[in-house]
């Protein structure tokens, strides 16, 4: 095996994560906007592969979830976890985008009560209903891999972790070969973007001290054959190319990405993500329809977005997160107390 760990925590993943949320921000705000109103005025250049970021996310996702696991006690200290860092920013950040959204009248970008009620839940993806927001897809492929990953934790054991793996690549591709798969199976089995995480994860392993590269490398050889016969050759291409960073990164060479503007964003990256694109889109709406340059509407609407997420980090997703693990805590310490529940392992 390999040796422990020096950090507890890789610096340059937060580093990452600001990375992708900018990227995320300039697809949206110089492709995307076109897209849904080519008849208002835009910057004049196009940032394609918006996927391409998000995949990243989800790899880092794959990395980051082992945080969580090799702290749990039970399945509820997972959901309430997830609940804590998930739910407050979502919910704000959704009111003040539908908010947003009815004071401009965009009604383009507006969905029905049915759908913001299944918003609320997080879960509108598995009712194949529309998202307040078009970038909130992909927290339905997060809460599907929380799912799975539960599961498999409480069922399974992390110790057979990689051969796992390797069958949830089987399942994938199965659904390779019956693509007339039901879609729900698709999204609960997370089959689309499965290798991505697996890549976060066996990096995780090596980085953690728990696997070599040597023994990883055939499950990453099969992430990658699962991408290249499944996807275009540029995904293949990318996927590649996530696994190189993740190993350089967990190599100690990538620590140059740590500058302090990346890990502030990176730190603010979730609540910026959910709270940019619909906002952002009526900010260069209505700017537009005032005659201001593309430019200046690009600026001013990321600047705002900026702001509202640096608002929503730092007043809600962290003292509100906080106080419900601190809750927990203390409920959980008053059961073990009463005996109602057992007390953890040493």
């Amino acid at each position: 095996m390999s040796g422990s760990p020096l950090r507890t925590r890789l610096s340059e993943l937060d580093a990452l994560r600001g990375i992708g949320a900018l990227c995320v921000l300039v697809f949206h705000y110089s492709t995307r906007f076109h897209e849904l109103f080519p008849q208002a005025a835009h910057v004049p250049f196009s940032f394609p592969g918006g996927n391409y970021r998000v995949l990243l996310f989800f790899t880092i996702s794959g990395f980051a979830i082992f945080f969580t696991l090799d702290r749990l006690g039970s399945v509820a200290d997972f959901a309430i976890n997830r609940i804590a860092r998930l739910y407050p920013a979502y919910i704000v950040a959704m009111l003040l985008t539908l908010s947003i959204e009815y004071l401009a009248k965009a009604s383009q970008l507006l969905i029905g009560p049915a759908a913001i009620l299944a918003n609320v839940t997080m879960l509108q993806g598995f009712a194949f209903l529309p998202e307040v927001d078009g970038a909130y897809w992909t927290l339905t492929v997060e809460i599907a891999f929380y799912f799975c990953m539960i599961a498999m934790w409480k069922w399974v054991g992390m110790k057979w972790l990689e051969p796992m793996l390797a069958l949830w690549l089987a399942v994938r591709g199965i659904y390779g070969l019956w693509p007339d798969m039901p879609e729900r199976i698709v999204m609960l089995f997370v089959l689309r973007y499965v290798p991505f995480f697996i890549i976060g994860m066996l990096s995780y392993r090596v980085w953690a001290g728990q696997r070599r590269w040597g023994q990883q490398l055939p499950y990453a050889a099969l992430a990658l054959l699962s991408v290249a016969a499944m996807e275009s050759w540029d995904v293949t291409l990318v996927a590649c190319l996530l696994l190189a960073t993740f190993a350089a990164l967990i190599a100690g060479r990538m620590r140059w990405i740590a500058a302090r503007p990346l890990l502030w964003m990176g730190g603010i990256s979730y609540s910026f993500y959910l709270i940019h694109q619909h906002v952002g889109f009526v900010v260069m709406l209505k700017l537009a329809e005032l005659g201001y340059s593309p430019w200046i509407a690009f600026l001013t609407a990321f600047i705002i977005a900026l702001t509202l997420g640096t608002a929503i980090n730092r007043l809600v997703e962290r003292p509100v997160g906080e106080a419900i693990l601190a809750w927990w805590r203390r409920r959980r310490e008053r059961l073990r107390m009463t005996g109602e529940i057992a007390p953890k392992p040493s």
